[in-house]
Parts: structure tokens; sequence; C-alpha cells
């Protein structure tokens, strides 16, 4: 997509005629008539009213409060600052991206969908770029910009936020709490703009970026908020369209990993931002952009919601989602995130990174490269996405990923390691050595990341193999079920879905002859060895670092805490040689297990205590 913006000029493009097809020929409400919709609605006037009955508040005092809560949230859409935008975003995006590749067919049907339905765009979160990118990419293409839902961070950025919402973005609260007239505020805005078709609404299914390179577990507030304009026959229809951002190179690589390890995320300022104008001078390679199928919340609830029983109550009365609604949006959101997962681009660093993290002595650049071409033979049967160029020979291939990716890997003497410090600099303590290996080792894993949803059915099968003590396949499904409960926060694992995951993995392992299957045995093939072997390899960091959280809690005299195990576990990792145990999401996700598993559980925090978060 930059091609044309490195041949022309970016302020002709910024400057062009705008004019992008939209709902239904309707034309687009003003921001002052959208926000004397919301603050007029039958809903939103009935909470009102509730919440001064139960206060004691004078009406008009809620309806002021009301009124302040919109105008701190709400988007003030300015073509003039979109127009901007455009013109700096091009510079910026040409001097970071060799290529921004998009897939021009699902930007045809995302222009038909604007028009027929209402739109929600639910992109994947990787990148701050993420955002910024989506509104490039639909301005360029004459498409209606998307109204953003965005934290509040964005909003505290001097002049920065106030630009920001005058291109679409609307702030929210990270939590509402039981601030009901927040919530009747925040969800008649949004249900307004898609009742009336004003723009298509973005937001983040993960709710937040992902700093390990995986997706993360749907969050389906906002979901159900979009989804109940339908269930109330509102709308005929509406329709989500999933996108798949992925990069060569993540921005905030480093920062990620600092992050993950505890360091606290800088706050987002206008003068952080300026002094981040250094990442100009660095190559992030290409990005890929894949818009996928729209999906009609109309089929998805063929058979499965009754929407006449919102007859029984007017519209305007806010309703608990019936079960069948609960569990349909729940269902949507997973489904919706592993069609993201499907359509990332994956490029052959992802490949080399995952070899470099099972070989942490380092592999010879011959056999890298022999192994690389092998997984990718392996990936591409298990249905990956990779993006390999077929006219390079395979050296040339490694070679540009390691050159791209020099601060992550580095050759010596014809052999390829993770460039991680060997031993303790000047004045370096133990742990600040380990800190900064691990540094490295989690910037290299979020890469490997990028390519788990791929591997992990197998690798759970894999595991389960080795552990089943039989060929039986009921007992070898009985282990696989435990894994698959075990890593269900860690990957995106459909709830319910473990025997469909079970069949899947089999047909894999079957389809690239690492295992044979009957009707009741399954078991390993002559030639499976160093399938089988790869995939256990690539599940072994979460299954030690998983050990890791279980030994630090169980050895802890204290026997509750009020979060992940915290850093102090540095020196175990170091002994297991396991530096994805440091991480904090990782050490969430194993704590969330041991919870699930019933090992620990939640209780309350008294206020006048120390926080305990999970006792054994």
């Amino acid at each position: 997509m930059l091609e044309e913006r490195r041949r022309s000029s970016d302020a002709r493009h910024a400057l062009r005629c705008y004019a992008p097809a939209v709902y239904k020929g309707l034309a687009p409400r003003e921001v002052s008539a959208l926000r004397g919709a919301v603050l007029q609605s039958d809903a939103l006037q009935h909470v009102i009213g509730q919440v001064s009955a139960e206060c004691g508040e004078r009406r008009e005092l809620v309806q002021e409060e009301a009124a302040h809560l919109l105008d701190e949230m709400a988007h003030r859409l300015r073509l003039g600052t979109v127009r901007f935008f455009a013109y700096v975003l091009s510079k910026v995006f040409k001097t970071l991206f060799r290529s921004v590749r998009v897939n021009e067919e699902g930007v045809q049907r995302l222009q038909q969908a604007i028009q027929d339905h209402p739109v929600v765009l639910l992109p994947s979160h990787r990148s701050y770029m993420d955002f910024l990118m989506m509104s490039y990419i639909l301005y360029t293409y004459d498409l209606a910009l998307p109204v953003i839902a965005a934290g509040m961070d964005f909003m505290s950025m001097k002049v920065v936020g106030e630009m920001l919402r005058m291109s679409g973005a609307f702030f929210i609260r990270r939590s509402f709490g039981g601030d009901k007239l927040y919530w009747a505020v925040f969800s008649e805005y949004v249900k307004t703009m898609l009742r009336t078709g004003y723009a298509p609404i973005e937001f983040f299914l993960e709710g937040t970026r992902s700093r390990t390179g995986k997706s993360l577990t749907p969050k389906t507030g906002l979901l159900n908020i979009v989804m109940e304009p339908f269930f109330k026959g509102e709308v005929f229809d509406i329709h989500l369209v999933p996108v798949s951002i992925s990069y060569d190179r993540i921005l905030e690589e480093s920062l990620y990993a600092r992050e993950l390890l505890g360091v606290p995320k800088p706050k987002e300022t206008t003068s952080g931002l300026l002094k981040a104008r250094q990442i100009l001078r660095e190559d992030y390679g290409v990005m890929h952009v894949y818009f996928g199928h729209p999906v009609s919340v109309r089929s998805l609830a063929q058979g499965r919601v009754k929407r006449s029983q919102y007859n029984l109550v007017p519209r305007h009365i806010p309703q608990r989602p019936c079960l069948a609604a609960q569990a349909l949006v729940g269902e949507a959101a997973f489904r919706l995130v592993r069609l993201q997962e499907q359509a990332m681009v994956l490029r052959p660093w992802t490949l080399v990174a995952t070899l470099l993290l099972q070989n942490p002595d380092g592999m010879d650049l011959p056999v890298l490269e022999e192994q690389a071409a092998w997984l990718r033979r392996l990936a591409l049967s298990f249905g990956a996405f990779l993006d390999w160029p077929d006219c390079k020979p395979c050296r040339e291939v490694v070679g540009a990923g390691l050159a791209l990716h020099k601060n992550l890997a580095r050759v010596s003497g014809g052999r390829v390691r993770l460039a991680v410090a060997e031993t303790p600099g000047v004045g370096q303590t133990a742990e600040e050595l380990a800190f900064d290996r691990a540094v490295g080792v989690l910037s290299c894993a979020s890469y490997r990341n990028q390519i788990l949803h791929v591997f992990i059915r197998p690798a759970l099968l894999s595991v389960a193999l080795r552990t089943a003590n039989s060929s039986r396949k009921d007992e070898v499904y009985t282990c696989f079920n435990f894994l698959w409960t075990v890593f269900s926060n860690e990957f995106i694992l459909c709830p319910g879905a473990s025997v469909q995951d079970f069949e899947e993995a089999c047909y894999l392992l079957g389809k690239c002859c690492a295992v044979q299957e009957s009707q009741q045995d399954i078991v390993m093939s002559e030639g499976g060895h160093a399938t089988l072997a790869f995939l256990r390899a690539l599940l072994d960091p979460f299954l030690q670092g998983y050990q890791v959280t279980s030994t630090y809690k169980l050895s802890n005299k204290a026997s509750a805490f009020t979060s992940a195990p915290p850093q102090s576990s540095l020196s175990l990792a170091g002994t297991l040689k396991c530096y994805e145990a440091l991480s904090s999401d990782l050490q969430k996700n194993a704590l969330a297990a041991l919870v699930q598993l019933e090992a620990v559980t939640k209780v309350k925090v008294i206020p006048t205590q120390k926080p305990v978060h999970a006792r054994l």
C-alpha cells in the first residue's frame, strides 16, 4: 500500500476528495445530533430517573452529570484533523516499514458490508500502530472512518489526546465498577451509533495489547453491547469483521519484555511520544493487514436465541441478557479471535526464533537453515498462513530474518545464538544478569508465540502421548483434556471444545505421518519422532513456567500471595534455564489454572489486613 505513497505527493493524498459510501446511503449525523440522540434516548432517561430516585438528587443534576460523562467520552470527528494525520502517518509509515500489504478483496467485502449493515471492526492488538494503521487504510481506500474505543490513558496526552478524539477515538474507563449512570451513557452511546449506522465501530476484543505475541482471552463486555440491538430487534443484522494485523518486527518489542518482568508501563504522554521518535531510525520490515469475512450476528443467533423474549419488556428498560445470548456472545468472541489467529501472516523469522529458543546453546548456520526449511513444511501442512518467498533460497531467507532482528540473534563463526549476555558486566549482579537475559529471551519468545496457534493442539497431543503410558485413545484423551484445561487461559482454546481440538490434533499429526490412528489406539509412527519431539519442546517453557509458579507457591511459608509470584523466582528460573517463567503473563495464567483446578482459592481482600488474593 505504501508504494503509491513513495511515488506521489503525501499532501495531495491527504487533501484528495474523500467521499466514502455510507450505511444505506444515509447522510451521516452531525456530532451534535448524535449527542442529543444519546442524551434524550428513552433508555438513558430511564436510568437517569432510577439514579435520581436512588441518590435523592434532582433529576436535572443527574442529567447534567450524564451530559458531562458523554462529553468526556465522545469523539468529535473532524475531517481536517483526519487529513493532517493522513499526511503525517504517510511520512511515518514510509520510514518505519518497507511495505504494508493489505488483502484488497477483504477491503471490497468491507466496503459492501458498510453499506448494507452496521459494522463492527475487530482488529488484533499487538502494537499502538494497530488503530492508527486501521484508520489510515480506511481513509486510503475511501471507506467510512471508524469510531474507535480507546483507553483513558490517551485522553491525558496534551494536544495528541484531543487530536485522536477529532480523528474518531472515544475514551472509556478501564472499569466501571457499579457506576450505573456511566454504564448507561456508554452503552447508549455505542448502541445509538450502531442503530443509526453512524460509522463502523472499532474495538479490540482482547481489551489491551498483547505483550507476549499470543492472542489474549477475549473480553465480552463491549461485544455484548454491540450485539444487543440485534437481540432486541432494533437492527436487521450486524456484521462483525475480524482483522489480523501482523508485523515483521514489533515497535514495542523491548518495552513489552520489560513490562512482563515487572517494569512499570510508562505513562502515555506527549513528551514521551516526541522522545520515541528515535524509532524512526529503525527498520521494522513488512506489515500485513488482513480483513476477514464479515460474520453475521443474525447467522450466529439463528436457532440459538429466541428474540421474542425481548418483547416482554420495553426496549428502553435495561435487562440482563438471557443465558442463551450470554453463551452465544462468549462463543462468538472465541471464534472471532481464532479467525484473527488463522489469518495472521507469519514470517520466516517466527520459525527461526522458535528453533533458536529450543537450542539455547546455538545452532550452526547450515543446520538452522535445514531445520527452518523442515519447520516451514510442517507449518504449511498444519495450515499456517506463511509468507515465505518461494523464489529465494532458504539461506537468503533465513539471513534476511537474522539481519532484521540482529538485536535478538547474532552470527559468529558460522554459529547462530540468541544475543544474550553470557557473563556479568562490571558491577552487575547475578540477578541483573538474569534480568537482561530474560529480556532477550522474552523478546525472542514474542515472535515464537505468533506461531503457537498453529501447533498448540498437536503439541498438547504430543505431550499427552508421552505421559499417558498407554496407546489407548481414551486414556490419551484423558491426559490431553487435563493439559487442555491447564492451558485454557494460556492459549485460545474455545470452552467446551476439547473433543474437537483432540480430533483436530489427531488429524494433523496423522496428516504429517507422525502418528498412526485406529478406532481404539493412537501410536507414534516410525518417522514421527522428530515432529513429536519438536512439538513437546514447544510446550516445555510453559510446562516449566507453570512448575516454577507451583513450586514457588508450595515452598512459600506464608501460603498466600497477592498476585503472581514475584521476581524472587529469578534464581529458580536461572537454575532451570527457564527465563520465560519470569513473565508476569505466564505467572498470572498459571495462577488462574491453579484456581481452576481448585489447588488454590480466591478470597476477598480485607482492607484492614494485607491484601490476599489466593490461598492454598
